[in-house]
């Protein structure tokens, strides 16, 4: 049997701190591409999960990656939402496009601490939202490498 496209399949990589707006882009991104969209926090909630249990997060994760290479085998298009706040998280993406052929996409949200914290403060008062406090996101923005010119550069252009 033969593959199911004969196109190349297209990996859209996601990245960004919480709050920065990945979902809504994530989203924007599949529906208007075709694509199918893996985000974590989303599977982990629908599973009755801590969204703060890093052992989960990181075996669903791996499925999910998993899940990805197999899509994009088939000339899938794939949107990774992950967060990939580590430029070695991100090259592991940008291999796995491309040992499946694909054309790989980074879209970096990287607002300012400040908007961060405003759009998480309006999250948070949102009746099923986990919280994320000042605290925690401060703590979090040492663990964050946007990415530079030359990363940037490795990628593929995106599509219209």
């Amino acid at each position: 049997m033969g593959r199911l496209s004969t196109s190349a399949g297209r990996l859209f990589l996601v990245v960004g701190l919480p709050g920065a707006g990945k979902t809504t882009l994530a989203r924007s991104l599949a529906a208007r591409h075709a694509a199918l969209r893996l985000e974590p926090d989303e599977w982990m909630t629908d599973l009755g999960v801590d969204l703060f249990d890093t052992g989960f997060r990181d075996r669903l994760e791996r499925r999910l990656v998993a899940l990805a290479a197999g899509v994009l085998a088939l000339g899938g298009r794939v949107v990774v939402e992950f967060g990939s706040w580590s430029r070695s998280e991100r090259d592991d993406l940008l291999a796995l496009g491309r040992a499946a052929g694909a054309a790989v996409e980074l879209h970096v949200l990287d607002p300012g601490v400040d908007e961060l914290w405003r759009r998480l403060s309006r999250r948070n008062a949102e009746a099923g939202q986990v919280r994320i406090d000042r605290e925690t996101l401060e703590g979090y923005l040492p663990l964050w490498a946007a990415p530079d010119a030359a990363e940037r550069n490795s990628y593929d252009p995106p599509l219209p």
